[in-house]
Parts: C-alpha cells; structure tokens; sequence
C-alpha cells in the first residue's frame, strides 16, 4: 500500500453488501475468467466502457487511473451508490467511507449510506480479518472515522493481496487466485482474474514470489540487482541481500522504494551518467535541471527467477516542466515496487505456482 495508506488510523468496521457489482467479460473456458475496463481519468468528462467480443457477461465496474493511482469503480448495496476505490495489491481489505463520518477524508462522488441500503448487514470483527464471503455477497469495510490521507479524490481502497478480506481472496477457488493488469498512463488498462488472467507469449519473464511469515499477506519479489546503463549494482554483499523475498510489488504505490544504503548507489550510479545541473528537491529526490529525457540512463530491475525487468524511461524518471526527477526513491521503510515501474507491462500473479510474469506490452492498445 502507499505511504500515506501506510499511515493510516481508521475506526473499521467490517460489514456485508450484497450484490457488489462490477462490470467484466467473462471468460467461456474453466476456470472460469474475467476482465474489467481501467480507464484513464479526464478532468470534466465521464469515461465510457471499452466494448468486446468475447462471450458472456457479469455484473459490472469500471477502474480508472489518475496522476498516480489506479482506480476501480464499485457500486456497493441496494440501490446501489458508485464508489471509486484504489487498486492496492498491498492492501488486505476492500473499505469505504460511510456515513456518519464524523471524521472522514475528502473524497469524489457521494459516502455510502448504510441506512439506505436493503441488503446492508453489520459484522463486527472484534480487530480480526472477518472470514470471506462468496460472491455476490462481498465483504467490505465501513470507515466512520479516519485520517488517512490520499493524494487522490478515491472513496476507498480494494485490496488484492493474499489478505482472507481481499478482493481476490473472495472471490473463491474458481479463481485459483490468478490476477493480472497492464497500467497505461494513458487511454485504456485492463485487470483480469482467473483464466484471462494468464500472462504467457514472446517476451515474457517470471519472478519468484515469496510469501514471508512476518507479513504474510504481501507478494514478495527477491531483487538481486539492479543496472544502471552498464553498471550492474549488486545486492549481493549489502544489507539488503536476500534469498526469500526482499522487496513488495504494490499497485497501490506510485514510485518504486529502495534502501537507502543500496538506493544511494544507484543514485551515484546514475549521476555519473547523467551530465546536467542539479535541482534541489524537499524529499531528497535526485533531480536535474533539464528535460531531455535523452540523458539519462537506461534501468534494469534483476529479479529471483530470471526476470531481467528493462524499464523505460517513462518508468523511472518524471518531468516536472524543465525538471526531470528520478523515480527511485530511498526510504528506510519496506523496499517497493511501485506502479510506475510497472507500467507497460502485462503483469501476472500466479500464487499456486508461486511467480508474477511480466511481459512488455502497449497497455493502452492491448484491448482497443
């Protein structure tokens, strides 16, 4: 989950919404699969839903990307009321405001009313993960008093990790867990589940994932090096060396998060490429005065499991006008994977065999 997420302090109580809707296409071979539209927010216009061919239908919800995040569209009980929640696949729960909200973030769109709803039910889950529930019942969050604090207008958070409450998780063995995406910082993404879920073809490379007893939850790559250009930075003889999984894959986190003893040196790897004049940042971002994008150096992300991860440009660095910055960014806190990084790849999770593909892929033309 994001920083901010990471922070968070919320009263929680777990509750039921029948019917928790969500448009897709749906697969016709078992197990059965489906994939829902990610679209692109546009400030001042409605999105419309991708049409396809493939055979068959189920209830529905759109998802959506911002500046940083990814969104999916949810309606929640009866009437139905639509939300629109952050895809986080660091998160274990799907959650909500709802009202009374005595101390709520801002958000777009309206709080759900649980008052107003004919299928609402309260479940209490005394501080533990409430057990899941079989769709079309769902179980989801109700936040009456939080702190949280989102850089975006979302209404909640649905999470996809190994959590028992996750998206993912409740949706039941048919699934066998399979879950892939491919973000696009423009036009078109899709996430899918179950059999449309496999990433496979030309191209495609597997990483190990781990899953840790200490947060069990999470999916865990092991990260063995990292490249910058030509230099191949280790991390083989640093703190930040592991067998068993040492950094998260989270859809829920804009930048990627590094060490701070190894982020410092791919930061000096990557100043001895790059030949420009340096702007000062107030979280200690690696910036330089200059927009040519030319400059800079090319990265690759060595991953357990022999995935050789060559990013773009657009994946590790971001202009602010004259400034580009890079998005690797030192933190003390858990090392991650954030979205940026994964943009325009087909990105697999495969818990039964244990392994999250990659495969480089247009995102926004995949489906058009």
């Amino acid at each position: 989950m994001s920083p901010a997420i990471r922070m968070m302090s919320m009263a929680l109580f777990i509750q039921i919404f029948t019917f928790f809707l969500f448009t897709a296409t749906v697969s016709s071979s078992p197990p059965g699969g489906f994939t829902v539209d990610l679209f692109q927010r546009r400030s001042n216009s409605s999105s419309s839903r991708i049409s396809n061919t493939q055979p068959g239908s189920s209830p529905y919800a759109d998802t959506l990307f911002d500046s940083s995040e990814y969104f999916m569209k949810l309606q929640i009980g009866t009437p139905p009321v639509q939300i629109e929640a952050i895809l986080d696949t660091g998160s274990s729960r799907i959650w909500t405001n709802c009202l009374p909200c005595g101390n709520c973030f801002k958000q777009s769109g309206l709080v759900f009313d649980p008052s107003k709803s004919s299928t609402y039910k309260e479940k209490i889950c005394d501080g533990s993960p409430c057990q899941p529930y079989v769709m079309p019942e769902t179980t989801i969050g109700c936040s009456h008093n939080s702190s949280v604090v989102f850089r975006t207008a979302a209404s909640g958070i649905v999470g996809l990790n190994w959590g028992s409450s996750s998206l993912v998780s409740q949706m039941g063995e048919d699934m066998l867990g399979l879950m892939s995406y491919c973000f696009s910082g423009e036009g078109t993404s899709k996430l899918n589940f179950g059999s449309n879920a496999i990433v496979s073809g030309d191209g495609t490379v597997a990483a190990n994932m781990f899953r840790k007893k200490e947060d069990p939850n999470m999916y865990y790559l092991n990260l063995d090096a990292v490249s910058v250009g030509e230099t191949r930075i280790e991390t083989l003889g640093t703190p930040f060396q592991a067998l068993d999984g040492n950094m998260i894959i989270d859809s829920g986190t804009t930048y990627t998060y590094l060490p701070e003893s190894y982020c410092d040196k791919v930061r000096t790897a990557v100043e001895k490429v790059v030949k420009a004049e340096r702007e000062a940042s107030p979280d200690n971002r690696l910036c330089y005065k200059t927009n040519n994008m030319d400059i800079f150096p090319v990265i690759k992300m060595h991953f357990q499991g022999g995935a050789d991860l060559v990013l773009d440009k657009y994946n590790t660095y971001m202009m602010y006008g004259e400034v580009t910055c890079l998005m690797i960014l030192c933190d003390p806190g858990t090392p991650i994977l954030g979205n940026r990084a994964q943009n325009n790849f087909l990105v697999g999770y495969d818990p039964s065999s244990l392994l999250v593909s990659f495969k480089p892929t247009n995102c926004s033309a995949l489906w058009s």
